[in-house]
């Protein structure tokens, strides 16, 4: 199996267990008697660790094995995965959400590193969205699964068969790794690492790829944990509806991996990043009107296309930005998607509470559509465009 193929299983079965609790949040507040925002705190125990690692694990992957790092962090992962099936209590469920967060904070942003390591720019968006429609497949899967296995054996059956897959891609790459050179240097060094994170930080590009990231994520996965209590308060209450809603996110971002190569032929890449951003705010325009599940669906496609329209260049733009240092500038890339995603739920919350349904949805679609413009001004030339 080569090196792309493998990552690939191996980013699956880290983004199976990311949703995987969205579409089943209700039945966890019913399990253990809390309300359905505390119960959605749980994507942010899962998000919060996984930004907070990042600057750690990062440099850890530059500075010895990426693929051993990565087969560690699996591990993990499929222990707190069994973990969390057997949770007495919610803080219990809460904390092996947050070792989960932990887990797959050292497997896809090293994926993407060892990604950019063995493919030239050239091809390397290409190679970068391939990868995406693995994690992609995870989080199409996870979500959908999740909420039919919730509705026919609870949402304890969800985490058994995130641990059994698990464990399964786990034996994959630790054999296949072996096979595999890894371009790391193998030796440990943290002299290096304060330099690493300063060449990152002077290149101008840096703040606007690590604040737009930051912005989408909070504004589009915030939404995410959301979806399951907005659809019953529509009369819409099982989980696997939830699951197929947000699943259309997914379909949408495999629809972006399996083009992008086409479009980049035609349309260049600081376009892209204006139709996503202008896409994304079409899409949460949509949802604020509360259409019946079905829309929603079609509507959370179009979000998920639009998404990596963005998403995708400025991914490439972030392996980019210091060639020594890719493990670290895809860490605080990851840090600040998974910060946004962890601040995102309260965010979203908030509003809700304070301003109503309608009126937080239409800012959101506001701010995306800005934050494509900016995207598509600062970063037109980063990458070659």
């Amino acid at each position: 199996m080569n090196l792309l193929n493998l990552v690939a299983f191996v980013a699956f079965a880290t983004t199976l267990a990311t949703r995987a609790t969205d579409p089943v949040m209700l039945q966890i507040a019913s399990t253990f008697d809390v309300t359905p925002a505390t119960a959605a705190l749980l994507a942010s125990a899962f998000a919060l660790p996984y930004a907070a690692v990042q600057p750690v694990l990062g440099p850890l992957a530059d500075m010895v094995s990426k693929t051993r790092l990565m087969t560690v962090c699996l591990s993990l992962l499929v222990l707190s995965s069994a973990a969390a099936m057997l949770a007495v209590n919610f803080p219990m469920l809460m904390a092996m959400r947050a070792l989960a967060g932990i887990a797959a904070g050292g497997i896809f942003p090293i994926a993407l590193a060892l990604v950019g390591d063995r493919f030239p720019v050239e091809t390397r968006q290409v190679a970068i969205g391939r990868l995406l429609a693995a994690a992609m497949m995870g989080n199409l899967l996870g979500a959908s699964g999740a909420g039919v296995l919730g509705d026919l054996f609870g949402w304890r059956s969800v985490f058994a068969v995130n641990a059994g897959i698990g464990l399964l891609v786990f034996v994959m790459a630790l054999s296949g790794f072996r096979r595999i050179a890894d371009a790391a240097p193998g030796r440990f060094d943290l002299s290096s690492v304060v330099p690493n994170y300063r060449a990152i930080f002077r290149k101008p590009q840096a703040k606007y790829c690590f604040g737009i990231v930051f912005v989408e994520a909070m504004l589009v996965f915030g939404l995410f944990p959301h979806v399951a209590n907005l659809l019953a308060g529509d009369g819409e209450g099982r989980a696997a509806i939830a699951g197929i809603v947000i699943a259309g996110f997914g379909i949408g971002a495999i629809l972006y991996t399996v083009t992008v190569s086409t479009l980049l032929r035609y349309v260049a890449g600081h376009r892209l990043m204006l139709a996503g951003g202008l896409m994304m705010g079409l899409s949460f325009l949509v949802t604020a009107l509360r259409l019946p599940w079905p829309y929603e669906f079609a509507n959370f496609l179009l979000l998920g296309f639009g998404m990596y329209f963005l998403h995708g260049y400025i991914q490439v733009v972030v392996t980019e930005l210091v060639p020594a240092a890719r493990g670290s500038a895809l860490a605080v890339h990851s840090a600040a998607f998974f910060f946004g995603q962890a601040v995102g739920p309260l965010i979203y919350g908030w509003g809700f509470a304070a301003a109503g349904v309608g009126p937080t949805l239409l800012t959101v679609a506001a701010i995306l559509a800005s934050a494509g413009f900016v995207a598509s001004v600062t970063l037109r030339r980063a990458a070659g465009d």
